[in-house]
């Protein structure tokens, strides 16, 4: 697709609502699954990177002779190199195509596993690291690009769903993994299995994932091109409160993620044990929310889910803010105010990713790489809050989760402005 000037961009993302590509031909269906499972797969390796080796890090810092902040150091490094990454090869691949950056990303993911396994030091660990999110980020950005190329309709947000549902439940049970791992080995192991899942992921892209998109709708003019779309992105204001709902949103998840140890552990008493298993049960919430979407994504609009998923959500965490006030602090007040708000959170992330790039769909790799590098970097700067404003009790968690959804609530009424249907996918009549 051709972008000749900022005006003709602007124009196609305020043009027809359903998405302009074609249907995936009756003969297809089985080569679309594989397509789909490995997209997921894609989904999940970079978020599985980032908290893997995580159980490992006192260990890491014994044998590199360095201090715990330096060697944390090293997931903000990933972290940072994953943002980035979707920055840089979303808008690239607008003009380039997907299939030569994903094969490439993803052979780079193989090689700096191998070197951060390799690393003897914590400074070109962190630098592996870094260079590790970058090469990570381009799974990520361009499964949901090759989607927009490749879906349309009803199928765009189930699959989105999908990818949501990974991306919540791949960082919950990374630690897990990891555990497991360094029960068996050291924390280099971890970066180990790491690489020997990218160079499967490698062969797979190879045998399963095509070009999605031909010369001729690929935009024109080089890297300024490309990137003066993305400046028109950042320009649509009902596109930027999409992105903005869901950065928002990830914000409250990450807070949760990162909190929610010291609250049941600390505050509440539980073991590890207990805690691992409450953790899970959430993710189950998640994983159930997630399927009730898809479902109902083929006759409910999905302005209507968004809304639903973030009072739910929003009612979740006001619960958890103001029942302990009243009632005292008990474990399962906590438990099913934090379960209800994670299953909202699993309607608000397909709903926002499948209208936003259905908003940004003449630049399907610009607009994933707005979603994913300010989903990351929201969340990014929401894990520490939590540990900053104290953990001696669910009040902090509580606060910063309720806030960050209140923001999310504020650019959906002001920007998104859902009750103007922007972005909707229509699968057909009866949707409501």
């Amino acid at each position: 697709m051709v972008s000749p000037s900022p005006a003709s961009d602007e124009a196609a993302l305020r043009a027809a609502p359903t998405l302009a590509t074609p249907a995936p031909t009756p003969a297809a269906p089985a080569r679309a699954a594989a397509l789909i499972a490995v997209l997921g797969a894609l989904t999940a390796v970079a978020p599985l990177a980032t908290d893997m080796y995580v159980p490992g890090l006192p260990s890491m810092s014994a044998a590199l002779h360095a201090s715990g902040s330096a060697v944390q150091l090293t997931l903000t490094a990933f972290l940072v190199g994953m943002v980035v990454g979707q920055l840089l090869i979303g808008p690239v691949s607008d003009g380039r195509g997907r299939r030569g950056l994903l094969l490439a990303g993803t052979a780079g993911f193989v090689l700096f596993s191998v070197l951060c396994a390799a690393a003897p030091t914590v400074e070109l660990l962190t630098a592996a690291r870094f260079l590790q999110g970058f090469a990570g980020a381009a799974g990520m950005v361009l499964a949901r690009a090759v989607i927009t190329d490749r879906f349309h309709g009803a199928d765009v947000p189930r699959y989105f769903a999908l990818l949501s549902q990974i991306l919540g439940i791949a960082p919950i049970v990374a630690p897990v993994i990891g555990g497991a791992v360094l029960s068996l080995s050291t924390w280099r192991a971890v970066f180990g299995v790491l690489a020997v899942l990218g160079a499967a992921l490698l062969f797979a892209v190879v045998r399963t994932v095509p070009e999605t998109l031909p010369p001729e709708r690929r935009h024109t003019g080089g890297l300024t091109g490309t990137f003066r779309t993305m400046g028109t992105l950042l320009g649509h204001r009902a596109f930027m409160g999409y992105v903005l709902v869901l950065g928002f949103t990830s914000a409250a998840l990450f807070a949760y993620i990162s909190g929610s140890s010291f609250v049941f552990q600390n505050v509440h008493g539980v073991s590890a044990t207990g805690y691992s298993l409450i953790f899970a049960s959430n993710a189950v919430g998640m994983l159930i929310a997630g399927f009730a979407f898809a479902r109902f994504s083929v006759r409910v609009r999905l302005n209507t889910l968004l809304t639903a998923g973030l009072a739910l959500s929003g009612a979740g965490a006001v619960a958890l803010l103001v029942l302990p006030a009243l009632t005292g602090t008990h474990l399962a007040v906590t438990w099913i105010c934090l379960f209800v708000t994670v299953s909202g959170v699993a309607l608000i992330f397909p709903a926002t990713m499948s209208i936003g790039q259905n908003l940004g769909r003449s630049a399907p790799g610009a607009a994933s790489a707005l979603i994913g590098g300010l989903q990351f970097l929201f969340g990014a700067v929401a894990s520490p809050l939590v540990g900053l404003f104290g953990e001696g009790t669910a009040t902090p968690m509580a606060v910063i989760v309720l806030a960050a959804l209140g923001a999310a609530a504020v650019c959906l009424v002001v920007l998104a402005r859902p009750w103007q249907a922007h972005g909707e996918v229509h699968p057909g009549p009866g949707t409501r």
